[in-house]
């Protein structure tokens, strides 16, 4: 093998890259820390963790340590004083009412790209070389599986500079880091997010922007990320490792880190106080639950109605064993086209094995779909979700198992507005029903499209798309998730309010207008509503 084989070249110098703060915000300023969002110097808790400081943190940690005890000694004051809001720049956008949708989106991809030309120092960003697309709103950092639904409509958008751009991001972060954090953010470090970057590899090389090969060294990398620790004993779990009854190995959503969340310190401490449970195995899963991008949802709780209740590193879920099957046979494949024979059998043999276990576990034959699986309790989970359709994405479900999903997801997980989250509804949490995700939705339609059950994706894809365009018209924008509900009403539950923007909506929206040139959603125009679309989508859910 030799040095090229081992190290892709890819357009970035490491020299030209700012240096990063990899102490995280609570390492780096320790009570003030503690004290600033334990008593809401901030509405939001990500406001603080954003900021930059104005000099040394050392230097303002030791200002506040001599001041914090003075009589009236004013802490929100002290804030504003020694650090910087980070705030996007302003932008001039208006919605323009005489263009379409897909003219919108395309309109806002320069609004949401953020250029690093210059990089707060000791700010928690973790510099990147290249340009790259952040989500929007409260959103100001590029996200891990957020990319690859953004990335789909920046393809269709023909913006194959950006898409360029964000694979060699990606390729950096793997490479200097070890995997792709959650975001590039230091507190975002300790975890990673659903493992799609053999999926954004497919589509790399399908518009030119690299090769697939090129990446080998890098799906190297974040696989051993995913599967550090794995030679264990049945019943035993290390990192995101997880040893079945009979020796199998499957994987659980993880974080390094025990301790409550940065940008949502108080809320989880709050949440751990509610439990009766060591407060840092809450945290712990609260973490990995933000690992999972699905945060939150019944689908981690033992009681739905209970937050405190999570228990995400109990979970062996399957969407993603699915997506590292799917980088299994990436990394098989890859091996192949480069004549490693060894390296094509190992991987071979772990994605079959992989999936060997995923039927044995995470297949309800019984029901005739996917569930995810309580380790810890040695029984199947019996909360029905939309990571259900993820093995028909990834192409593991055999014709049989996709027609079985297929008619479970038409009976209970079809929404008037596309594809629902889960059956429930009422659990305040933002990942359950009656709220829709455009990553599920373009799972869902691929993964029934690739066996075959075409009528179904189609309708799933008009539902979504007549409920994005319904709010757009009355709105003007696009957001970060949907009531699945004629009304096109704003969704709620979680911790922050409603986001715009939005990354992957307009991503998903994008490519799935392109495929559907006769849907309603082409004459839709920002602000012009016709309430004739509400009929379209029939009874509320």
């Amino acid at each position: 093998m030799n040095r090229t084989d081992q190290h892709a070249i890819f357009d970035y110098d490491t020299r030209a890259v700012s240096a990063a703060d990899t102490l995280t915000p609570a390492d780096r300023y320790q009570e003030l820390f503690v004290a600033v969002q334990m008593q809401r110097v901030f509405p939001d808790s990500k406001t603080f963790v954003d900021c930059a400081p104005r000099q040394h943190p050392e230097r303002i940690l030791e200002l506040y340590r001599a001041r914090c005890g003075t009589p009236g000694f004013d802490l929100r004051a002290f804030v504003h004083e020694h650090f910087i809001r980070y705030e996007m720049a302003p932008t001039e956008f208006v919605a323009n009412p005489d263009d379409g949708l897909a003219e919108h989106i395309d309109r806002l991809w320069p609004v949401l790209t953020r250029k690093p030309r210059q990089h707060p120092e000791f700010s928690s960003l973790l510099p990147l070389p290249h340009d790259y697309v952040v989500p929007g709103g409260r959103f100001t950092e590029l996200y891990y599986w957020d990319s690859y639904f953004t990335m789909l409509g920046l393809d269709e958008s023909g913006q194959c500079e950006l898409l360029r751009s964000m694979a060699d991001n990606f390729a950096y972060l793997i490479d200097t880091y070890g995997h792709v954090p959650n975001g590039n953010r230091s507190y975002y470090l300790s975890r990673s997010q659903p493992p799609v970057f053999a999926l954004m590899i497919d589509l790399f090389e399908d518009t030119g922007v690299h090769r697939a090969t090129d990446y080998l060294p890098q799906l190297r990398k974040e696989y051993a990320f995913w599967t550090e620790g794995e030679h264990l004993r049945p019943g035993e779990a290390h990192r995101r490792c997880v040893c079945m009854e009979d020796g199998s190995l499957l994987n659980r959503y993880w974080d390094d880190r025990d301790t409550p969340r940065e940008e949502s310190y108080l809320e989880d401490r709050q949440t751990a106080q509610a439990s009766d449970r060591l407060p840092y195995e809450v945290y712990r899963d609260l973490r990995a639950g933000a690992e999972s991008g699905w945060d939150f949802s019944s689908r981690w709780l033992d009681d739905p109605q209970q937050l405190s209740s999570i228990r995400t590193t109990a979970i062996v879920p399957v969407d993603l064993n699915s997506f590292l099957y799917k980088l299994e046979r990436q990394i098989a494949r890859l091996s192949q086209v480069k004549g490693w024979q060894a390296c094509d059998e190992e991987f071979h043999r772990r994605a079959e094995a992989r999936l060997a276990a995923i039927d044995r576990y995470l297949w309800n034959d019984e029901v005739g779909a996917y569930f995810d699986y309580d380790w810890k309790r040695r029984q199947a989970r019996d909360n029905l979700t939309a990571a259900t359709l993820t093995p028909l994405f990834v192409r593991i479900a055999s014709k049989t198992q996709a027609e079985r999903v297929a008619a479970v997801v038409r009976e209970r997980l079809l929404a008037p507005g596309g594809l629902s989250t889960t059956e429930l509804s009422g659990t305040g949490e933002q990942w359950d029903r009656p709220n829709g995700w455009a990553p599920l939705q373009w799972m869902g339609i691929r993964g029934l499209q690739n066996y075959g059950h075409d009528v179904l994706a189609l309708d799933i894809e008009r539902r979504w798309l007549a409920i994005v365009g319904q709010l757009f018209e009355r709105e003007s924008k696009l957001v970060e998730k949907y009531v699945l509900r004629p009304s096109a009403e704003h969704a709620g539950g979680g911790e922050y309010p409603l986001q715009d923007g939005f990354g992957w909506t307009n991503g998903v929206t994008r490519k799935l207008m392109q495929e559907d040139a006769r849907h309603e959603v082409h004459r839709c125009r920002a602000g012009q509503c016709r309430p004739e679309w509400a009929q379209s989508l029939g009874d509320a859910d």
